[in-house]
């Protein structure tokens, strides 16, 4: 009897232990499940029975409870930890606390809207009649007939191929169309990292600003040794800021995402090691996002800041159907809240091709395609400035001049400029279980 009774006290606190160790966790369960529902049901317009099925549907996510109300989702694992989103037009969807007000007041971006009748990519009117001699369309079609096989492994969801500028293909599951909006997660940092391309181009910036000397945290010297960060450093990510990038446990980047009131100050109250500067590559959605703070910084206000990517650059190339989320604090999330169709995302990546030259209008220099596409020491040559790149052959079978913006379960902009080619995938699962490579040796093999 007395064996037990020491047995059961045992599994007690065994589970007591278990509870207190994983109860934090729940609040960045909750916080995912509430805000992957919300956005993706009112920026996305999908529903919520495909948002439970499938997006929501993977590991610990899958344990909590979301309830949808008008604009907002509430959830809850096991009926703990409830975490609210509400959702706002022009500003997409945040989670909340206790902090944040109902009744405030919250300015919106200033949107230019309005199509011509010009044909894609320089409007939003696609022609049938598009015909290139030297490619081979049933290749072609094989290539994204391969994306799409096996569907319950390789979650595609969109696939396009863009080529000289027309559009040659897309294709999307079911529940997708071409005006269904996509959250591109990191492919989000190359649309912030091209806000400071055209800043540059307009005169107002150049990339060995060190935004530190503004953002001073003065330690016992009486200086701040963050001070020789330059901008290229943060859009190299080799600061020398410490960052824990890791989205299975309680980290750096879930507490920024899902816990944060104001992203941009994650990553400036990380530890600050001078001897890494410049000599650690360490990828980082807290350096993106400081880069978001720092860019509300050059601007007189508030409302100039909002306005700005729209103008500059969404607006401007017809990327009407995207919107980038902000945090509590009013800044863009420029790590991963961005959304966008997937003609959309290939007008971006059309926009490199055309080393920023759109439709005659020069949006930053072409030699800002050069900067973003030079390998960061220590990064292997995988990675430029808030690009990845192929320059070390991760891709063996692809042109080693592709770069890309990527995004977390395979959302992709692909441009490859030695064969005048933009290709978007988006979908639910990356390498190993869709295979990159493969794919775009396919593609690439149907264009002579």
């Amino acid at each position: 009897m007395k064996s037990k009774k020491r047995f059961l006290l045992a599994v007690f606190f065994i589970l007591i232990i278990v509870i207190a160790y994983n109860y934090p966790k729940l609040n960045i369960i909750s916080g995912y499940a509430s805000k992957n529902m919300a956005s993706s049901v009112f920026v996305a317009e999908r529903s919520a029975g495909s948002i439970e099925e499938n997006d929501n549907n993977v590991p610990l996510i899958k344990l909590a409870d979301v309830e949808m109300r008008e604009n907002t989702a509430s959830a809850t694992v096991f009926g703990l930890m409830e975490r609210r989103t509400i959702c706002r037009d022009g500003l997409g969807c945040v989670l909340i606390n206790n902090n944040y007000d109902p009744k405030k007041n919250i300015l919106r971006p200033n949107r230019n809207t309005v199509d011509s009748l010009a044909y894609y990519p320089f409007e939003n009117r696609v022609t049938d009649n598009v015909f290139f001699d030297n490619v081979d369309y049933d290749l072609l079609e094989k290539a994204v007939d391969g994306a799409f096989a096996n569907a319950e492994v390789q979650k595609t969801r969109t696939v396009l191929v863009a080529y000289k500028n027309k559009l040659l293909t897309e294709r999307y599951a079911d529940g997708f169309t071409p005006e269904t909006p996509i959250l591109g997660w990191s492919m989000t940092k190359s649309v912030l990292a091209t806000l400071y391309g055209i800043l540059e181009y307009q005169g107002r910036l150049n990339m060995n600003y060190r935004p530190f000397k503004e953002l001073a945290l003065v330690d016992s010297t009486g200086t701040d040794p963050r001070e020789i960060i330059t901008l290229d450093d943060l859009l190299r990510m080799s600061s020398g800021l410490a960052w824990n990038e890791d989205y299975t446990q309680i980290s750096d980047v879930t507490k920024m995402l899902f816990l944060d009131e104001d992203m941009t100050q994650a990553q400036q109250e990380t530890d600050f090691n001078p001897k890494d500067h410049g000599k650690v590559w360490n990828y980082s959605s807290g350096t993106s996002n400081l880069l978001s703070g720092i860019l509300r910084k050059q601007f007189k206000n508030h409302q100039e800041y909002l306005d700005f990517p729209y103008s500059a650059l969404i607006d401007k190339i017809g990327m009407y159907s995207m919107l980038v989320e902000t945090d509590m604090a009013g800044n863009f999330v420029g790590s991963s809240y961005g959304w966008a169709s997937t003609r959309d995302w290939a007008k971006f990546g059309l926009l490199y091709l055309n080393k920023g030259n759109w439709n005659g209008e020069r949006l930053f220099d072409s030699q800002w395609v050069d900067y973003v596409t030079r390998p960061t020491p220590l990064s292997n040559g995988t990675y430029g400035a808030h690009f990845w790149l192929n320059a070390n052959g991760k891709y063996p079978d692809v042109p080693k001049d592709l770069y890309s913006a990527n995004g977390y379960q395979g959302q992709y902009v692909f441009i490859v400029p030695s064969k005048d080619l933009v290709v978007v995938r988006t979908g639910l699962a990356e390498s190993p279980d869709f295979d990159v490579n493969g794919f775009l040796k396919e593609v690439l093999a149907a264009i002579d």
